[in-house]
């Protein structure tokens, strides 16, 4: 392929090695793992080291093998960092990737040789192309035409649409988390059961809806108009502007007419078409994009909606529509503002919550009872009350959103209170303050976190510390080998450990090591919390023995040890703590988590994981974010803002790149 960047072809052949990183040192640093890390949401992120996109043309990767120039001593080239910490010959969170003696360090090597070696003139052009690897490519965002509706956005707007309060979308066929959401449109697929179920809701509520037509005067009745030839044409015009979120064309007018023209009776008539558009694709699908100029508009609406209200546009947001009234940026966060004074955002930030913080996960949860009698449904729901209004909180009352991480109290029923040790409220879900001596801060000291990432009989180091990675700071840890062995050997009478014992077998071994030394010390942290989150000094191990005469079971056996609950992020400097309190803190003052925070909330609004053409919105919007003592709500205006006008947040971002320069 004919290179874009000729000096580097140049360069290249006046050293004999034409295509030498990408044929040679490439695939070597890909199969030591180092790009799972060294991406912008790998455990590297906040490195100045990342891979390219998997898709990269050879062009773009053979620029930024020349990039890495940035990591060699040029005067001593044995000492350069891009030697030096693959190797680990100074300390490196990722561990060993490639064998100080072995033919892939002599690679590496060589590779560095050639940077060390490169011309003054060619030296600058490869930190040109330093910026260059580092800047998005300009195809632009991905973005899909149709979205289906999500079961909570089904629920929602058939109740807005129906006035149907049913919620007929909670028997439908479960959905699946994906890249941490259930809106993730690259996973939407729609089953046989699915579409099963639409048609049976599609029938209920349809019929439902005409037995309530002309009732009390409500606005939302499917017919608010006498039947006759002229009402049975609005109707359809009306109930069809809702019900797809935007205005039915002719050939729509003309089909729905004639199903309409097909039964005598006026009322089952309506039924038909109501339920034959319930069944639509214009309506189980979201307009998120169009190239049809008369529907531009009407996109942009429902694309709001759903965003702030996870619900359709009412009529003042199809009005605006209509009458270009979201033409502009300060048109749009003007109509963003309004719609968050509405009931209906509080639900929307209730189920971006329910999804980020898994409450999937603890309400199909079970514990052991013996060990554990204080948990049970009601308190697991308990918990993810406890987090709902704890998030709603902050972000409705305007406070700083990072205390999420450092807040000092909870939402306590009498449930949470016999876990929490403190006095039960005298009513549901008080604030109530945590003691000092708990070490309870935030998410990370309530039950909900503290019980959701453990297992049934016993904590899990793995499963906190990997929750932490991947929901507080957006960093992918790539999942263990298939041929590895992921179970631990059991704690016996004679030989009794606390998990981080047991756990230490991942540190002596290499196939677990690398990633385990990524999770695991965060898991340490949070050792003095059982399963269900109750606060505890040492770790109790109990052995049960044979049965005696009789029947009887004797009494289990305990055993109590000391733990050791020191613990640290790696990757993170001065990050180590002992405590939910003492992470939190951390947390609350690291870049990669208040990015994080962006960067959740954009994943779930846009139902897809971000691209390098996304990067300058979400700059501009933790921008706006820092600038707000991240007030969540102007996190969600400044999103809302950057998705409805992209090439003006990239405007600004170019902008602040040259101006740095």
């Amino acid at each position: 392929m004919r290179c874009l960047l000729s000096w580097i072809c140049l360069a290249s052949a006046a050293l004999g090695q034409t295509a030498s990183f990408s044929s040679k040192l490439y695939p070597i640093l890909k199969e030591a793992g180092c790009a799972a890390c060294h991406n912008s949401n790998g455990v590297a992120s906040a490195t100045r080291l990342h891979f390219p996109d998997a898709d990269a043309t050879p062009d773009r990767v053979e620029a930024f093998g020349y990039s890495l120039v940035t990591l060699v001593d040029r005067d001593h080239p044995d000492e350069s960092l891009l030697l030096k910490k693959p190797t680990l010959r100074v300390p490196h969170t990722g561990g060993l990737r490639i064998k100080p003696g072995s033919p892939e360090e002599a690679v590496l090597k060589a590779w560095i040789q050639t940077l060390a070696s490169l011309s003054g003139d060619e030296l600058a052009k490869a930190m040109k192309d330093s910026d260059l690897e580092q800047t998005p490519n300009q195809s632009g965002a991905p973005s899909a035409v149709l979205r289906r509706l999500t079961h909570s956005q089904y629920n929602n707007t058939v109740r807005d649409l129906l006035g149907d309060q049913t919620a007929p979308a909670s028997q439908f066929p479960p959905e699946d988390f994906v890249d941490g959401f259930k809106d993730q449109y690259n996973a939407q697929n729609l089953s046989p059961l699915l579409a099963e179920a639409y048609s049976t809701a599609a029938e209920r509520l349809a019929r439902n809806a005409a037995r309530n037509a002309f009732r009390n005067g409500n606005t939302r009745d499917p017919i608010p108009c006498k039947p006759s030839a002229e009402c049975r044409d609005k109707f359809i015009r009306d109930f069809g502007l809702r019900a797809f979120r935007r205005p039915l064309d002719s050939g729509e007018l003309q089909r729905y007419t004639r199903l309409f023209s097909s039964e005598a009776d006026f009322m089952k008539a309506a039924q038909l078409v109501v339920e034959a558009m319930l069944q639509s694709p214009n309506f189980l699908f979201r307009l998120d994009a169009t190239t049809n100029p008369k529907w531009k508009p009407y996109a942009a609406a429902s694309r709001l909606s759903y965003l702030l209200w996870d619900s359709m546009p009412d009529a003042a947001l199809m009005d605006a529509a209509a009458n270009g009234g979201l033409s502009t940026p300060a048109a749009v966060e003007t109509m963003a503002r309004h719609m968050l004074q509405d009931s209906r955002a509080h639900q929307a930030l209730d189920e971006f919550t329910s999804e980020w913080l898994r409450f999937d996960r603890i309400l199909t949860s079970s514990r052991d009872r013996r060990r554990y009698p204080k948990f049970s449904r009601e308190t697991a729901v308990a918990m993810t009350e406890e987090a709902r209004q704890f998030i709603a909180d902050l972000v409705w009352n305007n406070r700083n959103f990072m205390e999420a991480f450092t807040a000092n109290y909870g939402f306590v029923n009498a449930d949470l209170a016999a876990i929490y040790g403190v006095p039960a409220p005298a009513q549901e879900f008080v604030r109530t303050d945590f003691p000092l001596e708990s070490e309870r801060a935030g998410l990370l000291g309530q039950a909900l976190f503290l019980a959701l990432s453990a297992k049934p009989d016993d904590t899990s180091l793995t499963g906190r510390g990997l929750f932490v990675r991947e929901q507080f700071l957006c960093q992918h840890v790539p999942p263990p080998p298939a041929s590895v062995n992921t179970n631990l050997a059991a704690s016996t009478e004679a030989h009794p450990q606390t998990n981080r014992g047991r756990m230490s077998e991942h540190e002596s071994n290499p196939a677990c090591a690398t990633c385990h030394n990524l999770i695991d010390p965060i898991g340490f942290g949070f050792e003095k919390f059982d399963a269900v989150g109750a606060r505890r000094d040492k770790y109790e191990l109990r052995f049960y023995g044979g049965h005696e005469a009789g029947g009887k079971r004797p009494p289990p056996k305990t055993v109590a040890l000391s733990m050791d609950t020191n613990g640290f992020v790696a990757g993170i400097p001065d990050s180590h703590f002992s405590s939910p309190r003492e992470l939190g803190a951390v947390l609350a003052k690291t870049p990669q988590c208040q990015e994080c925070m962006v960067k959740q909330y954009f994943r779930y609004t846009a139902g897809r994981m971000e691209t390098a053409a996304d990067y300058p919105v979400i700059e501009r919007a933790l921008e706006q974010f820092r600038n707000s003592q991240f007030r969540f709500q102007e996190l969600i205006i400044a999103i809302a803002r950057g998705r409805e006008f992209p090439a003006e947040e990239g405007s600004v971002h170019v902008a602040r790149n040259n101006q740095a320069r």
